[in-house]
């Protein structure tokens, strides 16, 4: 075990950082067939758990923009590996919440769509889950916490094992918590912003209606953490920021075919 640890280590050490579609550095080093397992696994104990949505309308939105979104991807962001095929499924959970899964998995809740007032707003929701996923995110995510792990499991092995030392390892852990999970978690939250509104654009959505939705969250949400302890930009920030990208993202929309889903 302690071999293995040390390898992980050095290998974390010394690998050269890809990039992501944006062009930001990264450090990703799972393969990315074991990721789709992941994906797969989680979203398949999800539909074992939370009932699939029987609301026709409901179901035939999210299909159709999700698949405009889709129809996008290589366009917009060339040269990345994507999913062969992609699973798009609505839940029945009130919850307003949506995801997208490493392996091409995409689920959206029922919930979401009460919060999500219009098909442009519900474009931003998925073209920005759907960022999580081609900026690789699970996969940096996990390395991360690999990292953490590890160096911490050497601090406990190489130390004393008193009080003292005990102290240091947790006051690490927090640290690296801090310094390094919450931040990069924040970044990609960024990253999959910037992403998602250039996709939805890309796809004939209105990307001025992302800021709209963020004031809708806004507006539903109570009891939010302070934001340096958030692994989300709060709405006021995130609003900001996503008007401070429309001079990226509005020439692309002018540019596009208007995205159409109204019900058949």
């Amino acid at each position: 075990m302690y071999r293995f640890i040390v390898f992980i280590l050095s290998l974390m050490l010394f690998a050269g950082c890809d990039q992501t579609p944006t062009g930001r550095d990264q450090l990703a080093l799972m393969p990315d067939t074991m990721m789709a397992d992941f994906g797969r696994q989680t979203f398949l104990q999800m539909q074992q758990q939370t009932p699939v949505s029987d609301d026709e309308a409901a179901n035939q939105e999210v299909q159709c923009v999700a698949t405009q979104i889709l129809a996008h991807l290589a366009n917009r962001f060339p040269g990345n590996a994507l999913p062969q095929r992609w699973e798009i499924v609505v839940f029945a959970d009130p919850s307003p919440n949506a995801f997208a899964l490493p392996g091409g998995k995409i689920g959206v809740n029922e919930g979401l769509l009460a919060v999500a007032a219009s098909d442009d707003q519900l474009a931003a929701v998925i073209g920005h889950e759907v960022g999580h996923v081609l900026a690789r995110h699970s996969n940096e995510r996990l390395t991360q916490q690999l990292g953490i792990r590890t160096v911490l499991f050497l601090v406990g092995m190489f130390s004393e094992g008193d009080a003292d030392s005990e102290r240091i390892i947790q006051a690490l852990g927090m640290g690296a918590q801090l310094g390094i999970a919450l931040p990069f978690s924040r970044a990609h939250e960024e990253e999959a912003d910037l992403m998602g509104l250039e996709l939805m654009a890309s796809a004939g959505f209105d990307p001025r209606e992302s800021v709209q939705l963020w004031k809708n969250m806004a507006a539903t949400g109570s009891g939010q953490l302070p934001e340096f302890l958030s692994t989300h930009p709060n709405p006021g920030s995130r609003i900001g920021a996503l008007e401070e990208k429309m001079q990226v993202a509005l020439p692309l929309y002018q540019k596009a075919t208007p995205a159409e889903c109204e019900p058949q």
